[in-house]
């Protein structure tokens, strides 16, 4: 059973920055992709993934201010964000794709005060 286990999150004034970490119970290159998704009341949504080749992509509301990274030797993969807005408020979720599975973390929680 693949495991994830996320942690970073907190509480951060408008401004600041976090730097969540994902932990895999496996090699994160057993998965086709890894990322962080976000959810604030309402739907699921990615924020960030990076494929196995190394390739990233970003919602719009990401790109310039958080960057996904990985360590191989670590299974981690780590999502640095900064200039965070009230609107990043949600429960961060890690994320492993594999074809048609999808594994997830148990979320954490990033909360930005204005």
């Amino acid at each position: 059973q693949v495991q994830l286990v996320e942690s970073g999150g907190g509480l951060v004034q408008a401004g600041g920055s976090l730097r969540l970490s994902c932990a895999a119970s496996e090699s994160i290159f057993n998965f086709n992709s890894m990322g962080w998704y976000r959810q604030a009341p309402g739907e699921r949504e990615l924020v960030a993934r990076i494929t196995v080749g190394g390739n990233t992509n970003y919602a719009d509301s990401a790109k310039g201010r958080f960057t996904i990274s990985r360590d191989n030797e670590k299974n981690t993969v780590y999502l640095q964000m900064n200039g965070l807005k009230s609107e990043d408020t949600a429960v961060y979720y890690c994320n492993a794709n594999l074809l048609t599975r999808n594994y997830w973390g148990q979320g954490t929680q990033v909360t930005v005060s204005s």
